[in-house]
């Protein structure tokens, strides 16, 4: 009887689980792992040949100071990204909580964004910075835009956050809404008879009881920041000079261009490690909140 039972949940978990389990083991497991033994190795992209270096790469990745500068450039570019796009959606979306009129057209409105493809999205923006806004900066005045911002390092670093923001922040507000919708009414009522006003009903009632929206929302925050690739190559291709090279662009230069497998890979391996322990690291505080409220 036990080994019935057991072939028949055998069956039906290869059956409904079989396909995703195939698909996480030939995309993401296996992959992985075999990237990870390409660390130790010299690999060739164009010959195919390899030799064991042992730690040799990982080495490499900690002199590399283009590789350095990329991560602490992408740092900086995920914490803006971050900040704005959380701020920005979760006042969007505690606007569209409140029963406004045509408030489904516009969460698609904020929604439609986010199915542009990273390198269409580049492009487009692309094109503003560097023919509509100098156009509108010379046409009326305007210092700021009179000037392509993709030419200029500090301008174009922003110009890749605006980009960014501009995308993810519809994301979010799906996320926020779901959550914010799960704030009862009448606690609302209560603290408002009670005397409360809209700032210590937001600060004491609303933000603890959307943390686990928040902990989403910071999460895909972090790993679409750390992990973005195709609006750099499509707004910027990492100039002017480098300077606005991210540290997944750099690492499919090392790669690829450069035929330095080896190191590209170990610089992969030292990036999953960073935006794991950020990623985890923030997860756990803000749980932790989410219990005490």
């Amino acid at each position: 009887m036990i080994n019935k039972n057991l072939l028949k949940n055998t069956g039906t978990f290869l059956l409904f689980g079989g396909p995703a389990l195939f698909a996480f083991l030939a995309v993401v497991l296996i992959p992985f792992i075999y990237g990870l033994y390409l660390t130790f190795t010299n690999w060739s992209v164009g010959t195919g040949e390899s030799t064991f270096v042992q730690f040799s790469n990982y080495v490499k990745v900690f002199k590399d100071e283009a590789f350095l500068t990329s991560l602490w450039f992408t740092i900086k570019y995920a914490f803006f990204c971050l900040l704005f796009s959380n701020v920005i959606a979760f006042f969007i979306a505690l606007a569209l909580t409140k029963k406004l009129r045509g408030s489904q057209f516009i969460r698609a409105g904020f929604f439609t964004p986010n199915l542009i493809g990273g390198i269409v999205l580049g492009y487009l923006w692309q094109t503003l910075f560097s023919q509509v806004f100098p156009y509108i900066g010379g046409k009326f005045g305007w210092e700021i835009f009179e000037k392509s911002w993709l030419g200029d390092s500090d301008k174009a670093f922003w110009a890749l956050v605006i980009a960014s923001v501009w995308q993810l922040v519809g994301y979010l507000i799906i996320i926020y809404i779901a959550g914010l919708a799960g704030v009862p009414k009448d606690i609302l009522e209560a603290a408002e008879i009670d005397g409360a006003n809209g700032i210590q009903k937001l600060a004491k009632i609303i933000l603890p009881l959307a943390i686990p929206s928040i902990v989403i929302c910071i999460f895909i925050s972090i790993t679409r920041s750390f992990l973005a690739y195709d609006v750099n190559l499509s707004l910027t291709k990492g100039g002017p000079f480098n300077s606005t090279e991210m540290v997944s662009y750099h690492i499919v230069q090392k790669a690829f261009l450069s035929n330095d497998y080896g190191t590209g890979q170990a610089e992969a391996i030292v990036l999953f490690v960073v935006v794991a322990l950020i990623a985890l690291t923030q997860t756990y505080f803000l749980k932790k909140r989410e219990v005490e409220a």
